[in-house]
């Protein structure tokens, strides 16, 4: 068994995401766990170098995870030649210059969602990154997820018959600024910076949908600003210019040919009571199931209880008592480090790969169909992007 260094340039890993779930949780781990294993057994250990534009910051950062390369020139960094991967989670109006800068360095270019801001941006990185013959790839970790994972396993197997419907309810409240700290950037709120629920969720909505219950075919979207003054993170006030909640409706076509009706609620301002920060409730012919991140419950045809309406009496059904918890049968591991040790494998052994640049385009043009949507207020189609 012999061990591989691979290099890989890690951009934008100062932020939230970028630092917890991709460098911690993610490289950081799998060079803790020894690297990741190829199928003739051999060892992958990622050799991160930290770019940032923040000298200070990305050093602290690299000190404290044990990194040894890191800096703030991204060009001196793209034309290492032992470095063959660029990763980027810094900013969406930024990302399709990047992936290209890095694509013409010769890199296999990896990266956070959405891909770009507007379509024909992340049409052209794609089909860029196409012609180059370089492997490149999408986050889409919410396929990863245990709750996800075991809604898949339930579809697979035929429990849910004629799948009739999802719902997906997201959200939680993000805070003001002015009576608590703020627990989201106030960058998410100003439509000029790239900000807005529909940009940051419906490129995840895309991929949960085409993967777990069918391949989406029109939208109708309704957006909201509901919270018109915020504060940012120095306490000062100022408006915000982008949508902070969403409600769609969607057409599918399900995998075997059915249709599917999802309707799809992403919020931050709305308070929790629900199972989880996000549900996805499926229901079919033959049973229903309901996912959050981690855990999914079912309830089959033969087991639904017989509710009874009757609004003079008060309801003496306990419904969240009437469904069965689907087990944990195996062991599951971080979704984005999962989804990073797949690329790894794709990147030096050619290992199927199906999560790619063109799979986060299609994030993208259902922004602007949803964006359309509701600009126009009528239902928009969703035809095959031919890439």
């Amino acid at each position: 068994m012999t061990t591989k260094q691979l290099g890989i340039i890690m951009h934008g890993v100062t932020g939230r995401m970028g630092m917890n779930q991709h460098l911690i949780r993610s490289i950081v781990a799998i060079r803790n766990q020894g690297g990741v294993t190829l199928s003739n057994g051999d060892k992958v250990m990622p050799d991160p170098i930290l770019i940032g534009r923040n000298e200070e910051k990305i050093a602290a950062l690299a000190r404290r995870h044990g990194i040894e390369r890191w800096g703030t020139d991204l060009d001196a960094a793209l034309a290492n030649k032992n470095d063959t991967i660029f990763f980027d989670a810094g900013t969406t109006q930024m990302r399709p210059t990047l992936l290209a800068k890095a694509i013409r360095a010769g890199k296999h270019v990896y990266c956070e969602k959405p891909i770009a801001t507007n379509l024909n941006e992340a049409v052209e990185v794609c089909r860029m990154a196409q012609e180059s013959g370089l492997k490149h790839g999408a986050v889409q970790d919410k396929l990863f997820l245990p709750g996800l994972r075991k809604l898949d396993m339930l579809r697979r197997s035929g429990f849910f018959g004629q799948m009739l419907s999802v719902r997906i309810e997201f959200g939680y409240w993000v805070f003001e600024g002015d009576l608590q700290p703020i627990q989201r950037p106030s960058w998410n709120y100003r439509k000029e910076d790239g900000g807005g629920v529909i940009l940051d969720m419906i490129c995840h909505w895309r991929y949960v949908l085409d993967n777990l219950f069918g391949e989406v075919q029109s939208v109708s979207c309704l957006g909201a600003t509901h919270i018109p003054t915020r504060w940012d993170e120095e306490g000062k006030p100022y408006t915000a210019t982008a949508d902070d909640a969403a409600y769609a409706t969607l057409e599918l076509k399900g995998h075997n040919g059915e249709p599917v009706v999802a309707q799809i609620n992403s919020s931050w301002t709305t308070r929790v009571r629900r199972d989880d920060l996000v549900t996805f409730h499926v229901d079919g012919t033959l049973g229903s199931a309901v996912a959050g991140l981690t855990d999914c419950r079912i309830q089959s045809r033969v087991t639904t209880p017989r509710p009874v309406w009757n609004p003079d009496q008060k309801q003496e059904m306990d419904f969240f008592d009437q469904w069965q918890e689907v087990p944990d049968t195996e062991p599951f591991d971080n979704g984005f480090k999962i989804q990073w040790e797949h690329f790894i494998r794709h990147v030096v052994e050619d290992a199927p790969y199906r999560w790619t640049l063109p799979e986060g385009a299609k994030g993208v043009q259902l922004v602007e169909a949803a964006l359309e949507s509701w600009k126009d207020r009528r239902w928009v189609d969703v035809p095959s992007l031919g890439l």
